[in-house]
């Protein structure tokens, strides 16, 4: 439990770090028998910060759980 909390804690870390995520997509802009044009379309994915504090929470209780051993 406690290797499955310190992963989930710097999950949690780098969530809370980076709350944005860019990526890009190629769409056709025109298609006239040989002639295409096209371009990158950006997409962004963002997220709260809490959500990080929150999964970094979930991984302190996870460290500080006992295991059943």
């Amino acid at each position: 439990m406690k290797k499955a909390g310190i992963i989930i804690l710097i999950i949690g870390l780098a969530l809370t770090i980076f709350t944005t995520v860019t990526f890009f997509t190629r769409e056709k802009i025109v298609d006239m028998g040989e002639i295409q044009i096209s371009a990158n379309k950006r997409h962004n994915v963002n997220w709260s910060p809490f959500i990080g504090l929150a999964v970094m929470a979930v991984g302190g209780v996870l460290m500080l759980v006992p295991s059943k051993r």
